[in-house]
């Protein structure tokens, strides 16, 4: 028997086994998205019932009793020939430009893979996945962002949008890092600097993630967020559920789409002012990409302390963009007004790059001592990567007295360390 035959024969024989888990998984009643145990369970039975027809000659016996039951459990209750790279500690995230073309992530970089599915496979795939999320996506809402069960964040463009197929993108969690401390150990940040930043939290300075796509900004920012006081009350805001950190008094807000009618869509700029209702000492945006930028700026120059993470290549055009999106809120908003609000709104920019390795490192952190100067913000380099070391520079973070009267003493950390 050639390759070919017998890899057709073991998908009759996977094609056979998986009808017979769905119409005993729908007999029972079960959903499968939420029941995988139980799958699994069914799976189990009809594979070993099987094995033993084998027994009698009847049918060809299973080569992997094991690897069968995974297969199914994979079609029926996971995301089929997905799943094994969803299992995959090292997958960071995964892409399929069309069926042909699936690529992962390892280690910052991406690699096609061997998998060739059929558009039909992409499509229940994509229908699956939105179904376990609540989200939809069809021609009048052609792109869709939604979380998966174990926290996995799912992006689609609809065919028609995107070129011949359509195009889907998974983006892993994987908890590396739960705080300041972990990313130390993983090499991203000094001890000192992690020091620094974890008292920069505590004292209630705000502080701003920067950097590009896959740099680390969530990992971050959860870290960041893992050192707030656990007597504060956090109130987040996110397009999708990302974060996750450990803390007694934390609400967490996601936007909502519109619904069949056209109605009902909650927006990341409606979250953030809903937060100011809920009686925060803390809010964290996920990521400011809109207008929503005015309304948290607004937000941090009452007082209230804050994080969020925002695309950039630097600590410097971090706040220039900043100055920018607000302006997307209304005509009514002019430069002369945000310029300064930014200035005297972030105390920190953590920018965040990734070396030619796929290694995620912070590359600098700059204090914005509030001050402005024909329109240009100035800062302060705290500390900055020189010949791939990050090294204390000569800066000082900007309100010293927020240190103080969290019993900090700043300039110990800066100087001489712990």
């Amino acid at each position: 028997m050639t390759h070919a035959e017998t890899l057709d024969q073991h998908q009759a024989l996977v094609d056979h086994l998986d009808e017979r888990v769905r119409a005993l998984v729908r007999g029972e009643g079960v959903d499968p998205q939420r029941d995988a145990t139980v799958v699994r369970r069914i799976a189990e039975g009809v594979v070993r019932e099987y094995d033993e027809r084998s027994l009698t000659g009847q049918v060809a016996p299973v080569p992997d009793v094991g690897t069968m039951v995974g297969e199914l459990v994979a079609r029926v209750s996971g995301f089929g020939p997905l799943q094994a790279f969803l299992d995959d500690p090292a997958v960071e995230e995964v892409w399929i430009n069309d069926p042909s073309r699936v690529f992962v992530a390892r280690h910052g970089r991406h690699e096609l893979t061997n998998l060739i599915l059929t558009p039909a496979q992409v499509a229940e795939l994509v229908e699956r996945m939105l179904k376990s999320s609540g989200r939809r996506i069809d021609i009048s809402q052609p792109f869709v962002d939604a979380m998966l069960p174990e926290g996995h964040r799912l992006h689609v463009v609809l065919e028609g949008i995107s070129r011949g197929f359509s195009a889907v993108n998974i983006r892993k969690f994987v908890l590396r890092a739960a705080r300041l401390s972990d990313l130390v150990e993983l090499g991203s940040l000094t001890p000192r600097a992690a020091t620094f930043l974890e008292a920069s939290v505590r004292a209630g300075l705000n502080v701003m993630v920067a950097g590009g796509t896959q740099t680390g900004k969530t990992t971050m920012l959860n870290c960041l967020a893992a050192a707030i006081p656990g007597g504060d009350r956090v109130v987040s805001a996110e397009e999708v559920f990302e974060l996750r950190f450990p803390h007694p008094d934390w609400v967490p807000l996601q936007t909502r789409q519109a619904g069949l009618e056209g109605t009902g869509e909650i927006r990341l700029r409606d979250l953030v002012k809903e937060s100011l209702r809920m009686r925060p000492s803390r809010i964290i945006v996920g990521e400011v990409r809109s207008e929503e930028c005015l309304d948290l700026l607004l937000a941090l120059n009452s007082g209230l302390p804050g994080m969020g993470t925002i695309h950039a290549n630097s600590a410097r055009e971090a706040l220039v963009k900043m100055c920018t999106l607000p302006l997307l809120a209304g005509e009514n908003i002019s430069a002369r007004f945000v310029v300064p609000t930014v200035a005297s709104s972030v105390d920190l920019v953590v920018h965040l790059g990734i070396d030619r390795h796929g290694v995620r490192r912070v590359d600098e952190v700059v204090g914005v001592p509030g001050r402005v100067e024909s329109d240009v913000i100035e800062t302060e380099t705290i500390f900055a990567r020189r010949g791939g070391d990050l090294e204390r520079a000569n800066g000082m973070p900007p309100r010293p007295e927020l240190y103080e009267r969290a019993g900090i003493d700043v300039h110990r950390i800066l100087g001489e360390g712990r």
